[in-house]
């Protein structure tokens, strides 16, 4: 089986806040959709997390690359992708985009064979896992209404995350964890995020361990993101020294990124993205060297359909894995699916059992959110 063509389709039209100074646009696009599109009529799907005109001008970077190669060998395919573009600069857009050639190649390998993606990554840990709804924090009362409408959906775990949070003073900062906790309930699983990678973060590592303190006054499960994602030496010390654990990783591309800040145990819970990272064959090499040193991990996941539907496979072949972020309320999540994501009764998900991701969308809504770009033929 040969890849015959790479398409790629820009999300626009519902691209939700994300809680950064310079904010979204339900117009912007910060998510592509690519379709692997093979010899035999087989297509796989992987997602971006870059806007389309950088996807489009990789792919015809790459297409040299690409055109005809086996569709049934995702590592050695990405790898080589990898390999030839050294001297344009490894990380960005080139990495971001080969990221979702390889979710679309490992998809089209367990169309081929007929198995799930988790079990062709070495066998399936569980059946299903828990969600945590990825909430961007907003004043007290509003934050905690939305976060009360949440629970009611069947989530049992949360995340809060960028806004204000870090902006206005310490006193917002414990109002706002304070009304998120009283919200979700004493036995809620509740992370904060502090949204660091932000432009010009105004905080420091002093502000970090101070509020790493307050945070586990009301026993939340991960810090994320508390200091500027390139201060390594200062995640090392509010590690050894919070006494919540610290999160972190997101913007972080191949294993050879991740490599010093898991030797230097720079985190407790490693975050990356399978979107921006290289796919699903650097993701699964980052997250067993996290587990050799002692590193949770927690596939990233503020994306799309494509993106949690590649977590989800993740999740299942790592025993650790236990928890997949679920961006609340967007409908590159929610509406571009032919089958609605469900809750079960104890706010889990089911991971797919079905070949590849396991993910079939709905055209019509791809086609809304894509301005009818063609990608399934």
């Amino acid at each position: 089986m040969k890849i015959r063509e790479i398409k790629c389709a820009g999300l626009r039209g519902a691209t939700p806040e994300g809680g950064w100074s310079n904010e979204l646009r339900p117009e912007d696009c910060v998510h592509t959709l690519v379709a692997v599109h093979t010899d035999e009529g087989l297509i796989g799907w992987g997602s971006v997390f870059t806007n389309d005109g950088l996807v489009r001008a990789a792919l015809q970077v790459l297409e040299p690359l690409y055109r005809g190669e086996n569709a049934l060998e995702p590592e050695r395919v990405s790898e080589k992708l990898h390999q030839n573009t050294f001297w344009l600069g490894r990380g960005g857009s080139l990495t971001h985009t080969i990221s979702g050639i390889d979710i679309a190649l490992w998809d089209l390998l367990g169309q081929a064979t007929a198995q799930p993606v988790g079990r062709l990554l070495g066998g399936r840990y569980r059946d299903r896992v828990r969600p945590y709804a990825s909430v961007l924090m907003e004043q007290p009362e509003v934050l905690a209404q939305r976060l009360r409408a949440i629970k009611a959906q069947g989530f049992r775990a949360f995340k809060i995350g960028w806004g204000p949070f870090g902006r206005h003073g310490h006193a917002l900062d414990e109002a706002i964890v304070r009304a998120a906790r009283e919200a979700v309930g004493e036995d809620a699983q509740l992370m904060v995020d502090a949204g660091a990678s932000d432009a010009f973060w105004p905080q420091g590592y002093k502000w970090a361990l101070r509020t790493a303190d307050m945070l586990a006054e009301y026993e939340v499960a991960w810090f994320e993101e508390p200091l500027p994602p390139d201060a390594l030496e200062d995640y090392v010390q509010l590690r050894q020294r919070a006494p919540v654990p610290i999160a972190g990783g997101e913007v972080l591309t191949r294993r050879q990124a991740f490599q010093p800040w898991l030797e230097a145990r720079a985190f407790d819970v490693v975050q990356p993205d399978v979107t921006k990272v290289g796919g699903i064959s650097e993701e699964r090499r980052i997250a067993w060297m996290a587990r050799d040193h002692g590193v949770r991990f927690i596939p990233h996941g503020w994306n799309t359909a494509a993106g949690l539907a590649a977590d989800l496979q993740l999740a299942s072949a790592f025993p650790d894995t236990d928890l997949v972020e679920y961006l609340n309320g967007s409908p590159f999540i929610d509406e571009i699916v032919a089958e609605p994501w469900r809750l079960d009764a104890d706010g889990m998900l089911a991971i797919p059992g079905s070949p590849g991701l396991g993910l079939k969308l709905n055209r019509d809504a791809v086609a809304k959110y894509t301005r009818g770009e063609r990608l399934f033929d």
